[in-house]
């Protein structure tokens, strides 16, 4: 029987398990979204393009499954190249499905029309322009494969609303997915397995980086097995977060600008840096030059591109982390240490010295302020979101100072329990895929860690929330400042604060009111526990607005271009002139 492209896309749609799709309609999506009218997938109407893309991140990122959005054409379209980019920086498995205006008007600058493919085309891992309803299903099936194999991905499929409406009758392909000239290796070369595991047998300081591949490809058992068997550091990645529990004792924290002062000087000392599933950063690095210069450096990457691409490498291992981490794991029992236990001995004796240097973990219990005329300190009210969520909660972020201090200061247990913007530091990004990550688990409980900046950006998405009761608690770290900014002004511009300060902000419990939402605001110590339990027992949603310390920073911080040696734990003191 014939069908239009729009319900043989919906169909196959559904063969790939979609189950939930974030989008807003427009002229040139019409045909898919009235064959949605009659689908079993559920369509959650976001407010903003860059709502549907971010919630579908979210819930990506939480689910492990593929997220998808769907757009119409022109600006439709566009609004959606924040979001694609920050997945693709991310390695966030999406398929994004825009409309376009009819094949015989495409080139014509149309109304609506934008060359979809080619503003993306830099920010996917591929784009598909569809010309014919026949091919609706290879591409789709094509789609999905690339977005969730290999190194994960948004792709994106532009859809002709002519091609929607065309009438087809299509045989679905059962054949395994391919496309020429996509490849991935999924098994290690053994070689390069073995003689990652033969340097780590010589190490005397090793280091482990975890990084977000761990996450992607669900290793984290495996990892956790190989750190016991052969006792050893691990620093994470803000992606790899969660990878190893924050509470584990082997665990030195957040690596890299503003990481914890042993991840750092541990790095800057180890004679084997062992990367698991990361890209090497500029973020994580400091100065590429200088990072980890006593150290050789083993590389497990799912991309070819991805090595020595930013660091040098002495042991490349290419392939997946489902195969490549057991394999180094049988390895590494399997060869005998060379390296004596003194030296690794002394090596952890080593870092717990740094540890004790920096003066604090993440479970050390900070000055909470907020008495005798001083405001909240934001570090602490983190903390106290730990204890009010058990340390249970899925965690979402925006991007800025506070982004920071929950990376550094809420020890995540497990993988996909903080969903962050990394890569692209994509401010806005927090309320919408705090949704994403409520769809994809309706029954966790789901915080928001805002700021005063991020979450004014996309706080349409409180409307959405409400719609389909998705009771997210949000909680604004409230500096009435761009945090981050006036932090790098205070420290490298000599104090010249240019538009950061955010002056007349809304009442945050007003606009709750507006929203439907629950709206809390505290400034004092006595307020804050009271707020957080009724965030955790309220049965919608809820915003807390919490005013802390405006002129906090995030320490330890490694200035931009410095080494990870240069580490700095406060801010420097002027100097003083002698007479």
């Amino acid at each position: 029987m014939a069908e239009s492209g729009a319900h043989i896309l919906l169909q196959c749609l559904q063969e790939e398990g979609v189950e939930v799709i974030f989008g807003y309609p427009g002229g040139a999506v019409l045909p898919i979204y009235d064959a949605l009218y009659d689908s079993e997938i559920r369509h959650v109407l976001v407010r903003h393009e860059q709502g549907a893309v971010h919630a579908a991140d979210g819930f990506a990122r939480v689910s492990g499954k593929v997220g998808v959005c769907l757009a119409t054409s022109g600006p439709g379209a566009t609004n959606l190249v924040t979001g694609l980019a920050t997945a693709l920086m991310d390695s966030i498995p999406m398929v994004a499905i825009t409309g376009q205006v009819a094949r015989s008007l495409i080139g014509t600058d149309a109304f609506q029309e934008v060359d979809t493919l080619g503003v993306t085309r830099a920010i996917t891992k591929h784009s598909y322009l569809v010309e014919d309803a026949r091919d609706i299903p290879r591409i789709v099936h094509e789609a999905f494969h690339i977005a969730r194999t290999g190194r994960p991905g948004p792709v994106l499929i532009d859809i002709p609303k002519n091609v929607a409406l065309q009438r087809e009758a299509v045989a679905h392909p059962t054949a395994p997915p391919g496309r020429r000239g996509y490849r991935f290796r999924a098994h290690a070369d053994p070689a390069q397995v073995e003689a990652a595991a033969q340097a780590i047998a010589q190490a005397e300081r090793p280091l482990l980086i975890v990084g977000g591949g761990v996450v992607h490809s669900g290793t984290e058992e495996s990892l956790r097995r190989l750190m016991q068997a052969i006792d050893v550091p691990a620093a994470s990645t803000l992606m790899g977060l969660g990878a190893v529990a924050g509470t584990d004792p082997r665990h030195l924290g957040l690596i890299g600008m503003h990481g914890t002062y042993a991840a750092n000087r541990a790095t800057a000392h180890a004679d084997l840096v062992i990367g698991i599933g990361l890209r090497f950063d500029d973020r994580v690095t400091g100065s590429a030059r200088h990072f980890a210069p006593r150290a050789k450096i083993v590389h497990f990457e799912i991309e070819e591109a991805e090595i020595e691409k930013i660091v040098r490498v002495d042991y490349p291992v290419l392939g997946d982390l489902r195969y490549s981490l057991p394999a180094f794991e049988a390895a590494v029992q399997r060869i005998p240490r060379t390296a004596g236990d003194a030296a690794r001995h002394a090596w952890w004796e080593q870092i717990r010295s740094w540890e004790e240097h920096q003066g604090w973990t993440a479970l050390t219990p900070m000055d909470l302020g907020g008495e005798d005329g001083r405001l909240l300190r934001p570090q602490a009210v983190i903390q106290e979101v730990y204890k009010a969520t058990g340390g249970d909660a899925v965690v979402v972020t925006d991007v800025g100072q506070h982004q920071m201090w929950t990376a550094l200061l809420y020890p995540f247990r497990r993988t996909r329990q903080l969903v962050t913007s990394g890569g692209l530091g994509t401010m806005g990004f927090g309320l919408p895929a705090a949704l994403g990550a409520q769809m994809a688990q309706p029954q966790a409980s789901v915080w928001l860690i805002s700021g005063d900046g991020s979450i004014q950006m996309n706080i349409q998405e409180m409307a959405t929330a409400t719609n389909y009761g998705l009771p997210v608690r949000v909680v604004v770290i409230n500096n009435h400042q761009l945090g981050m900014v006036r932090q790098w002004q205070e420290l490298f511009h000599q104090e010249r604060y240019s538009a950061v300060a955010m002056t007349d902000l809304p009442d945050y419990r007003l606009l709750a009111q507006a929203y439907g939402w629950k709206g809390l605001r505290v400034e004092t110590a006595a307020e804050l526990s009271a707020a957080l339990a009724e965030c955790r027992t309220h049965r919608g949603p809820v915003i807390l607005d919490v005013v802390v310390e405006p002129q906090e920073n995030v320490f330890p911080m490694v200035p931009a271009g410095a080494s990870l040696a240069d580490v700095i734990l406060e801010k420097p003191q002027p100097a003083v002139e002698r007479s």
